[in-house]
């Protein structure tokens, strides 16, 4: 058996990636990264043009660790020729396309990184003193590796609502689908006569203003598109400068030690923080709205926020869905000849990791107990290190799926994995005193007249 890796990734996302490029020349740190995909992709069903990044430029894999990394975005674009275009532009948020496209560029010349490997099983080989991960190719080549530590970033799963998991597939392929699929049926959606998107997030409202912009410039041709949300608004995301430090190390630090059913609470109530909409797509979808209502036209559309489905069925070619009103309490029908879920994602335990099950320790929904540097809590008899990547918004907060802390938590990772400071990582970033101050020393007690004059005696 050759020497076990020192630390190995499962899943090349954004996140792994990102670790998979700080790891890259480290002396003494051999990285094994794999994925089942032929090739790096990122979210290719919501690569629409125009849309672009939520977050600046600057949230790349390596910058906001160490901007002195070859693997940067300012360095892809030097390398294609675009850095004055890119200054021109003056963008700070940047295309989505070009963000996968600059993954890709990353992840084909990173040697640690290896594709068209879908790793079937994760055990503790404790005769090797490593993990070992048995893998296969497309073509049913089956391979084995061992490493002493191994990082989960294998990305999350679709969401879809119980009503409308039936109508999922099969005959309704391409009619009832999950916005992560929009981009393959765009054409077939915008040729439908109506068109129900349900989800108030930003790929929602991404989705809208697409279908919006298939109607033509008199709202006549295209779908007629409907959105439902059960948020109470059609909110945009916070993005004051200091509702973002929610997104720094500081407030993970503060979070993480806050008791199981506060950081659930604190999860659900801070939506708006990670599931809202940019202000610019909202207003965009305003504008497109504003257009079709000039002389007086209706527009071809209807905006239901606070709205969920409970129960949905085909009927006539179609789909009926039965929503209620969360405010009002009532109930109400729509038909419609297509739905898009534009209703998130959400971590999955992933099958290759039955093996291993028996021997994490689950808290008491069965998710990963994770601590300060994303290392998983496994039995003592697992000497070897777990680690997770976007799979810990439980215990570290909102900001686990976004990409602002991406290069950081990967630093986190790598040092801990390492014994060292291999990329150093910022002990304050936030202006922000996350929980109650620290208290203030003992003030000094005053001295008498006649003390002040015995002190003044003796300098």
């Amino acid at each position: 058996m050759t020497a076990p890796y020192d630390l190995a990734g499962v899943g090349i996302g954004p996140f792994n990636l990102s670790l998979a490029a700080l790891c890259d020349g480290v002396p003494g740190m051999r990285a094994l990264f794999l994925d089942a995909k032929p090739a790096f992709s990122w979210h290719p069903g919501l690569l629409v043009d125009g849309t672009v990044l939520q977050v600046p430029f600057l949230a790349d894999l390596v910058t906001m660790a160490d901007p002195t990394s070859p693997w940067s975005y300012l360095n892809y674009l030097r390398r294609h020729d675009r850095m004055f275009p890119f200054f021109f532009s003056e963008r700070f948020h940047i295309p989505r396309r070009e963000y996968d496209h600059y993954c890709r560029w990353v992840a084909e010349r990173l040697p640690s990184c290896r594709f068209d490997a879908e790793v079937t099983a994760l055990e503790w080989d404790g005769a090797a003193g490593a993990f070992a991960l048995t893998y296969r190719s497309a073509a049913g080549a089956v391979s084995r590796a061992h490493a002493r530590r191994v990082v989960l970033g294998v990305g999350t799963a679709p969401v879809v609502p119980e009503p409308l998991r039936p109508l999922l597939g099969g005959a309704h392929a391409g009619r009832v689908l999950h916005s992560a699929d929009y981009r393959a049926h765009r054409a077939a959606l915008a040729a439908a006569p109506d068109v129900t998107v349900v989800g108030a997030g930003q790929s929602g409202a991404e989705v809208v203003l697409d279908l919006l912009r298939h109607q033509d410039g008199r709202g006549l041709g295209g779908p007629y598109v409907r959105w439902l949300a059960r948020t109470p608004a059609f909110a945009p995301m916070e993005y004051s400068k200091l509702g973002l430090e929610h997104f720094t190390p500081d407030y993970v630090r503060y979070f993480r030690h806050l008791p199981e059913a506060v950081r659930d609470r604190l999860v659900r109530e801070q939506w708006q923080l990670y599931k809202g909409v940019s202000g610019q797509t909202l207003g965009d979808i305003h504008d497109e709205l504003y257009e079709r209502t000039i002389g007086g036209a209706e527009p071809r559309a209807a905006l239901h926020p606070g709205v969920e489905v409970v129960a949905a069925s085909e009927r006539d070619g179609g789909y009926a869905l039965t929503c209620r009103h969360r405010e009002q309490g009532t109930a109400f029908e729509v038909r419609t000849s297509a739905v898009v879920l534009a209703t998130g994602y959400a971590a999955a335990r992933p099958a290759f990791l039955e093996p291993l099950a028996e021997l994490v320790d689950w808290d008491g929904r069965g998710r990963y107990q994770v601590n300060g540097d994303y290392r998983v809590a496994l039995d003592p008899r697992v000497p070897g290190e777990l680690y997770v990547q976007n799979a810990e918004t439980h215990t570290h907060g909102v900001g686990a799926p976004d990409l602002t802390l991406g290069a950081w938590r990967a630093a986190t990772i790598l040092n801990a994995a390492a014994g060292r400071a291999v990329v150093p990582v910022p002990a304050r970033a936030a202006w922000t005193t996350f929980g109650a101050p620290e208290p203030a020393p003992p003030a000094e007690p005053a001295l008498t007249g006649s003390e002040a004059r015995s002190e003044g005696g003796a300098r």
